[in-house]
């Protein structure tokens, strides 16, 4: 079953949790790295793919592809597939 995190839960696991905004824009940086980015969402499980992807559409795809379900309201089930990452991992 495919998992996300949140640009939220990512700077807390670096010390900084208040620095979402600087990991989406750390994420943005990277450039065309073979990153994980499709897997980081926003915390309320909306997709946030606006400067990273073709479009919403191509992220979705990408989830559903690894098993990621969506809300009837198409947001991430937060519930069954949201991961914490922990800074000593």
């Amino acid at each position: 079953m495919g998992k996300v995190t949140t640009y939220g839960h990512i700077a807390a696991s670096l010390g900084s949790p208040r620095a979402a905004r600087t990991v989406g824009w750390a994420m943005q940086a990277a450039g065309d790295k073979a990153l994980p980015c499709h897997r980081v969402v926003a915390r309320d499980g909306t997709l946030s793919a606006a400067l990273r992807f073709e479009g919403s559409e191509v992220m979705e795809e990408r989830l559903r592809s690894e098993g990621v379900s969506f809300t009837p309201d198409g947001r991430v089930d937060m519930h069954a597939h949201l991961w914490i990452p922990d800074a000593r991992e």
